[in-house]
């Protein structure tokens, strides 16, 4: 049932990137990083529908947190990639030619891979103020280097970093979201952690990021990154955090490590395709 409900939440959440990339598409390069962007694409009923959609797959992902490891929903969360681009092919006709068919293919079976794999279990809620907490702090740190990494950047290096530190705040965004559920079954006791209150701040910078990299280029390009590390952090911080684990044999290894080079060369893929300039009527003001 887990695996269904995080595939159902992959699917909206793919759906729901496609209308809100095509919609921050059409914003000026100038608005990327503002918070204008946001307020301008939160008067686009395109995008705000965008949004409805992911809202729906965050929900169904939030149900999957409450039941299962944060390592083993996020995996599965990333095959979005694999719905978004098949449906920005049928609804907006883009190309989605077998380079493209195999760079989503090697990003989201290499999650699948990974997840088989190492079959991450086990983990416990940890203390609000446990020390366990500060492995966020090089996740924050990570997710800014690749955000001033980007910012003088090629438009494609631009959109593909950002996409990068989307994803890994994301990541983060995924064990607050799992700890506020389970948090909850403690009653009003929730409102007295810190966590609750990081969570929307963590959620809106991710947010803002996701839909500067769609601003800047296509779905090809400004999505796989963020598909990638979500994941991955989420995986880092379920074993740092919440005490999670892989297993550790020979033949898992082997799988780990094969499905992360999977994902990796799929995004050099998707990356290396045909990327169309912004034209220059959607440049500025």
């Amino acid at each position: 049932m887990i695996i269904i409900i995080s595939l159902g939440a992959a699917c909206f959440l793919g759906i729901g990137f496609v209308a809100q990339q095509h919609a921050a598409y059409r914003e000026p390069l100038e608005e990327i990083l503002h918070a204008r962007l946001l307020l301008d694409l939160m008067r686009m009923p395109l995008w705000l529908a965008g949004m409805g959609l992911m809202l729906c797959g965050q929900i169904l992902g939030a149900v999957a947190l409450r039941e299962a490891d944060v390592a083993q929903v996020t995996p599965l969360l990333s095959m979005n990639l694999l719905f978004a681009l098949t449906t920005a092919h049928v609804v907006y006709k883009e190309p989605f030619g077998r380079a493209l068919q195999l760079g989503a293919v090697l990003v989201s079976g290499g999650v699948a891979l990974f997840l088989f794999a190492g079959r991450p279990q086990g983990g416990r809620l940890p203390d609000p103020l446990s020390t366990r907490w500060l492995a966020a702090l090089p996740v924050v740190l990570a997710a800014g280097a690749l955000v001033l990494f980007g910012l003088r950047r090629s438009l494609k290096v631009k959109a593909m970093s950002l996409a990068a530190a989307a994803g890994v705040l994301y990541g983060l965004q995924d064990v607050l979201t799992r700890n506020t559920l389970l948090t909850l079954g403690n009653g009003p006791s929730v409102l007295a952690t810190w966590q609750p209150y990081v969570l929307p701040c963590v959620a809106v910078v991710g947010l803002l990021l996701n839909q500067s990299a769609f601003d800047a280029a296509p779905l090809q390009i400004s999505l796989p990154a963020t598909t990638a590390a979500e994941p991955i952090i989420g995986i880092v911080l379920g074993a740092a955090i919440f005490s999670e684990h892989l297993r550790v044999t020979p033949e898992a290894l082997v799988g780990e490590v094969a499905g992360l080079i999977a994902m990796v060369t799929g995004i050099v893929i998707l990356g290396r395709s045909r990327f169309l300039a912004k034209p220059a009527h959607l440049r500025r003001r």
